[in-house]
């Protein structure tokens, strides 16, 4: 389980983005953060995964602190991959070429274990193994993205904004992909989403987020329907 608890962070020596925040994803969920721009949700997700590191509270991972370990350590030695919004491929390699730098650090008889697991699980990209990943669509790129943060098995994946430049078609295919690679790998998922409506219907939980706080959290089944999630986030009247 990750455990932010009380959480202030930022970029800056004065700028809190991050005014004591607090949330739990437990291993096999899919915990989905929301908010409107500004609201501090790339920043909770960067400070999880290590870019940044909180200035007060603490950050745990099965009640162990993680706060101040750097992205690296938290991939090789904590089992966490991350995946950005943006850049999280290399276009001028190819797609064996991406999958390959995810597994890294891996011993060489694992890592040709785990190409061909993943080969198997995601057909589109054992079809276009030796293509640059620039040729690839904006949903196999994605795709490509999780397949190679999942290279080194982590236990939980950090998702920055999934459906970003997607086309509706190439959103739902995403957004079943994850949910696929959480049932399959057991895994739990972290994700930031602008797409409330698609993140609502294939999460477990999620926290809204407010001015660096959270404003409301619960079952997603539930906040799907609820007033107060329209008022804060979804821009509609209450019922």
């Amino acid at each position: 389980m990750i455990a932010v608890n009380n959480v202030v962070a930022g970029y800056t020596r004065d700028v809190d983005i991050l005014r004591g925040i607090s949330i739990i994803a437990k291993q096999l969920e899919i915990v989905t953060i929301l908010g409107p721009n500004g609201c501090g949700k790339s920043t909770l997700l960067k400070t999880v995964a290590g870019f940044l590191h909180p200035r007060e509270g603490t950050i745990t991972l099965d009640e162990k602190n993680i706060g101040q370990v750097p992205v690296f350590k938290k991939v090789r030695k904590h089992d966490i991959g991350f995946v950005p919004q943006t850049d999280n491929v290399f276009g001028s390699l190819s797609v064996w070429e991406n999958l390959v730098l995810g597994g890294q650090f891996m011993q060489e008889h694992d890592k040709k274990q785990r190409l061909d697991e993943l080969c198997i699980a995601y057909p589109v990209l054992k079809r276009k193994l030796r293509a640059r990943a620039s040729s690839l669509s904006g949903g196999e790129r994605q795709i490509l993205s999780l397949a190679r943060a999942l290279m080194p098995r982590p236990r939980f994946l950090l998702l920055d904004e999934p459906s970003a430049g997607l086309s509706p078609k190439m959103l739902g295919e995403v957004f079943n992909a994850i949910v696929e690679l959480r049932n399959t790998e057991r895994i739990g998922v972290l994700m930031v989403e602008q797409n409330a409506t698609e993140a609502l219907r294939i999460s477990d939980r999620t926290y809204v987020l407010s001015m660096g706080q959270v404003a409301l959290e619960g079952k997603a089944s539930e906040l799907l329907e609820s007033d107060e999630m329209r008022r804060l986030y979804l821009g509609g009247r209450p019922h």
